[in-house]
């Protein structure tokens, strides 16, 4: 093997490792970087969860959080994170296999709604920034 062989042999390395580093970089910016793997506590259950997530714009989202039995919605930024809310108490968790097909009656606590109150934090958002 020449000079020119070994070359080409690490620039084809050197394509290969920016084309992996630009993907993760691409994964991690559209969101699926945020996906970790949270251990359980000793309890053997986990004590936090994701709730919601609501896209705001490019660089801020809303997020709303579980712990134990309350609720915390934050506002996250590129340069800032902000709590809006804490200590909403949490609505009781109801397993989707109790009610299979059923859904909730408009107005209803849980019931997917225009009016939720993700929707209109991010609307009073949308309107404060200019």
């Amino acid at each position: 093997m020449d000079l020119g062989e070994y070359f080409r042999f690490f620039l084809a390395l050197a394509f290969v490792l920016v084309l992996i580093a630009g993907l993760a970089a691409l994964l991690r910016r559209s969101g699926f970087g945020e996906r970790l793997a949270a251990t359980p506590s000793s309890a053997g259950q986990r004590r936090l969860s994701l709730v919601e997530v609501r896209p705001l714009d490019a660089k801020h989202k809303l997020v709303l959080l579980r712990r134990d039995d309350r609720e915390h919605l934050v506002l996250l930024g590129a340069a800032s994170d902000l709590l809006i809310e804490s200590d909403i108490p949490a609505p009781p968790v109801q397993p989707a296999e109790a009610q299979p097909g059923a859904t909730a009656a408009p107005g209803a606590p849980g019931a997917p709604g225009p009016e939720t109150l993700v929707t209109r934090l991010a609307g009073k958002l949308r309107r404060q920034t200019p």
